[in-house]
């Protein structure tokens, strides 16, 4: 009889336990999904090796830029250290040198389940001895994937992890990226397709990433969606962005707004296009953002561009790529990759008056804040605009602004700010001479029976009258508060 008793007593003692597992378990989900929920409330604020690196980054240099981080941005809200693409690259070099020798790697670094792995060229010591220092330092790490399984992958026809379906049971072989083919698609109707990102993303999880770049997705609603589901199902907070932009479906708009970012533009370089394109992008998707998604119009090119793409001998540097590709055919150039990136080696060659513009763009707008120079080479003047912090906060206040004057040439955008009687004004000269303009409160958008104080932000003055001389490609920047 006492024998019975202890049998039950023991059972209802091991019960409670495994009812305390599963509720303390139930209790992580919860928090891990209400965490995920809070995610990108105010635009991300980071920095990308793409424009710096193109897909070539490398151990060395991929600390090096960590630790500049740490120090200069950090400080400043910046918190997203992200690696763009071909961590997963078994290049080929140039003799002697870490460059590369070819656009994209031919061999790719994945497992017996067709997951990429640490390219062993570039990180011989893997990525988690960077992922580890990134969270030492108190910063996130981000890691860029390219929608899809590679084409290698499904040549071997891997695994999918957990099913019995393999690489060629979920593959689309019609689907293939225009721009970089290593990859095929993933037709989301066949069994294990989900089971395949889902075992991506937990790897993801599993090496501590809390970012996501996913590039060639954004005409893939179904792709979008599963990836998103597979973040959802791995229990750890990523912040997804989805990229490349361009051509963009707005009536997609509830499969992109599972992702936190959307890149609404093409890459943008150190060129008066990128600008345009961005003002273009402003227009087009005014009002579309809101906490947890936010308009994306890519990286900020400033500082030291393209490290991984010297200048070849015989090239001036101011080609255009199909200058430079007639002349690789006509033979008068040679032994010369194109590679990943626009252009060769160069410091940003933005002037002083679009860098104003550009930076003040992105506060307005409220695009993420994405760094792509190089960090331990960045010179003060880039550093001094991308940590200013009146740029920040209005960028920060998570508005994108909307146009209130045009005029030959002439754009005046508001921003206002949350819960105040405050907010921020970009009066652009967005013409290729300079300006000098006058303007009434009216113009401005502001109540002509309400006095303001009104600070000049890139001259950090306070102004009493609206009288500017704008330089070409120039901006004010003004922050307003009724008094």
């Amino acid at each position: 009889m006492m024998k019975n008793i202890y049998i039950v007593i023991l059972s209802v003692f091991f019960c409670s336990l495994f009812c305390v597992s599963c509720l303390s378990k139930s209790a992580e989900k919860k928090d891990s999904k209400q965490e995920e929920e809070k995610l990108a409330q105010t635009p991300p604020m980071g920095w990308n090796s793409f424009d710096s690196y193109g897909v070539y980054l490398h151990e060395e240099a991929a600390m090096a830029n960590l630790e500049a981080f740490a120090e200069k941005l950090k400080p400043h809200g910046y918190e997203y250290f992200v690696i763009d693409a071909g961590w997963f690259g078994e290049f080929k070099l140039r003799e002697g040198t870490m460059y590369p020798a070819e656009k994209h790697a031919e061999k790719l670094n994945f497992n017996e389940f067709g997951l990429l792995q640490p390219s062993e060229t570039y990180f011989p010591n893997g990525l988690q001895p960077i992922i580890d220092r990134c969270h030492e330092l108190g910063l996130k790490f981000g890691i860029h994937l390219m929608r899809g399984i590679p084409r290698a992958a499904v040549e071997a026809n891997t695994r999918v992890k957990g099913t019995k379906y393999f690489a060629r049971d979920i593959v689309d072989t019609t689907s293939i990226c225009e721009w970089n083919h290593q990859n095929y698609g993933v037709d989301m109707s066949k069994p294990g397709a989900q089971e395949f990102y889902n075992s991506l993303i937990n790897q993801m999880a599993d090496w501590g990433v809390d970012f996501l770049k996913y590039d060639d997705l954004v005409p893939f609603p179904e792709e979008i969606t599963a990836i998103a589901n597979a973040i959802e199902q791995s229990d750890r907070p990523i912040v997804l962005s989805l990229s490349p932009g361009g051509d963009v479906n707005p009536e997609h708009l509830d499969a992109f707004k599972r992702a936190h970012m959307l890149r609404v533009t093409h890459d943008i370089w150190d060129e008066q296009v990128g600008i345009d394109q961005c003002f273009a992008a402003w227009r087009k998707w005014q009002g579309k953002e809101e906490p947890g998604f936010w308009i994306d119009m890519d990286m900020i090119p400033f500082g030291r561009l393209q490290l991984m793409s010297p200048k070849p001998e015989g090239v001036n540097g101011d080609e255009t790529k199909a200058e430079i590709i007639k002349k690789i055919e006509s033979g008068e150039l040679s032994n010369i990759e194109l590679l990943s990136g626009k252009g060769w080696t160069r410091q940003s060659q933005f002037t002083k008056d679009q860098m104003y513009t550009f930076i003040t763009l992105r506060a307005l707008s409220a695009s993420p804040l994405m760094m792509g120079g190089d960090l331990p080479t960045l010179d003060d003047f880039s550093l001094a605009l991308i940590t200013n912090e009146e740029m920040i906060e209005c960028n920060q206040n998570g508005v994108m602004g909307s146009l209130v004057y045009e005029k030959d040439s002439v754009e005046i955008w508001q921003t206002p700010k949350k819960e105040s009687n405050g907010g921020w004004i970009g009066i652009f000269n967005r013409s290729e001479t300079d300006k000098s303009l006058s303007f009434s409160k009216a113009d401005l958008n502001l109540d002509d029976s309400t006095n303001y104080v009104i600070h000049d932000i890139w001259e950090n003055k306070d102004i009493d009258e609206f009288d500017f001389k704008i330089n070409s490609n120039g901006v004010v920047f003004l922050k307003y508060m009724a008094n």
